[in-house]
């Protein structure tokens, strides 16, 4: 027996149909009346008990959306299988974005919503193991073991060996998910500190009415529930490293107090009657532009120009794409200890090219996602297309990805060693880095799932045009369905010469 599936509905009749069809399936069953409720369950004492959650996207109140994003800003990382009476791929590809699992479209068979369980449980299952294992590893983190090859990274790499040697604090940049932390723990284990704790705050998962006393500290009885004395992060890691992440989210009352601790070296327990020294490495980390926060008045200039010393910036995965392709194989590689009985020897150049082709908003931390997904439901010893529906959905607007690639890129294969990883086998030669249709085909969508401009569609269409019209003119605007005074003046507007006429000389 399995944890429990919450079922977050609003519709009674279907709520009845779902509790009744996982009964059947042997799992308990938690059922919710909408999104609020839903929450609630995750929030509750019960919620260690939930494996699984099928939520309804479209609810009145707080909506599937809604939760997802809520979930994901508590930490909440239960998968999750939502499911909608409207098949139309923008609301699933929205669903996916906001970290869903998988989807099953009203009424789901049962076959169809047991699979999708039995998946998800897969995946749970594996993720605790590698939970389990990586905490047994433990060990100290370097630069030499940053998976990259990106000249993008380099200015980083750089920038955090100089600041591994010294002591002064550090800001650490970038969007969500680009390793921030990873960042900070090679500094720290390049440093004097190395040995030394290490304490990761994320200023942002914290109630504001708790900020104070988990930073600083608090006396038993300073105030409600406040039964026992806390020593807080700052006196944790004395001697050692303090990572705030997330910085930008601090309350303002709160930023004074961080302001006094790392100018002074103290900090004040909330209800106590003396100050306690503490001895840090501060690293600060935020997604935010914390310039144009002090500018508005949500951070305090004083304590940015305190932890703003010496900045890095980690650039976004789209910029760095070619660490993609190693990344992916130090991915793989990670679920093999937890799952070694089934383990996909590598991925295919289609899928390879597809991952790089995606802009990655999340980025490292979604790569991760997907290929830990990908690798335990894998059906083969090759990863596919077909192990990443979500990306797939995102790149093409569709469900299926039918499209045939062009572009050679360099291909990835098992003599290639990775940052000391073993080798991945890609089957199929010459991967390209980018998609493109080939000859014959037009996208809809461009790389980011959105649809392209009007002007790039007319274009290329009549590109297409004069190629397999051989330069005839006439015949091309025939065909087109325009004068050809029309397809003259449209060829001059895009700056394309047309007594040339061929394709290959139209390129732009």
């Amino acid at each position: 027996m399995t944890g429990s599936i919450l079922i977050v509905d609003d519709d009674p009749v279907q709520r009845r149909l779902l509790e009744a069809a996982v009964t059947k399936f042997g799992h308990g069953a938690i059922v919710t009346d909408g999104g609020e409720a839903g929450l609630g369950a995750l929030d509750g004492p019960g919620a260690r008990d939930v494996s699984v959650v099928i939520l309804d996207l479209v609810m009145p109140g707080l909506d599937g959306i809604g939760v997802l994003k809520a979930m994901r800003e508590r930490g909440i990382h239960v998968p999750v299988i939502v499911q909608t009476a409207q098949g139309g791929i923008e609301t699933v590809v929205s669903a996916m974005r906001h970290g869903a699992f998988d989807f099953v479209v009203k009424p789901a068979s049962p076959d169809r919503l047991q699979t999708a369980i039995s998946n998800a449980l897969k995946v749970e299952a594996v993720e605790d193991e590698m939970k389990r294992t990586s905490r047994r590893r433990g060990g100290h983190l370097t630069f030499k073991d940053l998976i990259t090859h990106s000249p993008a990274m380099d200015r980083v790499i750089r920038l955090g060996q100089k600041a591994a040697a010294s002591n002064i604090p550090i800001l650490i940049e970038g969007e969500s998910g680009v390793g921030k932390e990873l960042v900070a723990r090679a500094i720290q284990g390049s440093g004097d500190r190395r040995s030394k704790p290490f304490v990761t705050v994320n200023c942002g998962a914290i109630p504001d009415n708790l900020v104070e006393s988990i930073l600083f500290g608090h006396e038993k009885g300073s105030f409600t529930g406040a039964t026992d004395k806390h020593t807080g992060k700052f006196v944790e890691a004395h001697s050692g490293t303090l990572f705030l992440d997330e910085i930008g989210d601090l309350p303002l009352d709160v930023q004074v107090k961080l302001l006094r601790a790392v100018q002074e070296g103290e900090v004040d327990p909330v209800g106590g009657r003396s100050t306690v020294k503490v001895d840090i490495r501060l690293i600060s980390a935020t997604h935010r532009n914390l310039l144009q926060q002090v500018k508005d008045g949500r951070f305090r200039e004083d304590l940015f120009y305190r932890l703003n010393v010496y900045p890095i910036f980690v650039p976004p995965l789209r910029d760095r794409r070619d660490d993609i392709p190693y990344l992916v194989r130090h991915f793989m590689e990670k679920v093999a200890p937890a799952d070694p009985r089934h383990r996909p020897q590598g991925i295919s150049a289609r899928a390879l090219a597809m991952l790089q082709a995606y802009d990655w908003p999340g980025n490292i931390r979604q790569l991760e996602n997907a290929v830990f997904r990908a690798s335990v439901l894998a059906e083969s010893e090759l990863l596919t297309e077909e192990e990443f529906p979500q990306i797939r959905a995102q790149l093409e607007g569709t469900v299926k990805l039918d499209v045939e690639f062009a572009a050679p890129a360099p291909e990835l294969n098992g003599d290639d060693d990775v940052a000391g990883e073993p080798g991945v086998v890609v089957a199929e030669p010459d991967p390209p880095a980018r998609l493109q249709p080939r000859f014959g085909t037009l996208r809809a969508l461009d790389e980011r799932g959105n649809v392209r401009a009007l002007a790039e569609v007319e274009l290329e269409m009549i590109k297409l045009a004069i190629d397999h019209y051989n330069g005839q003119m006439s015949e091309v605007a025939r065909r087109l369905g325009i004068g050809r005074s029309t397809l003259y003046r449209k060829l001059k507007e895009y700056g394309i010469d047309p007594e040339s006429g061929r394709i290959e000389r139209l390129a732009s």
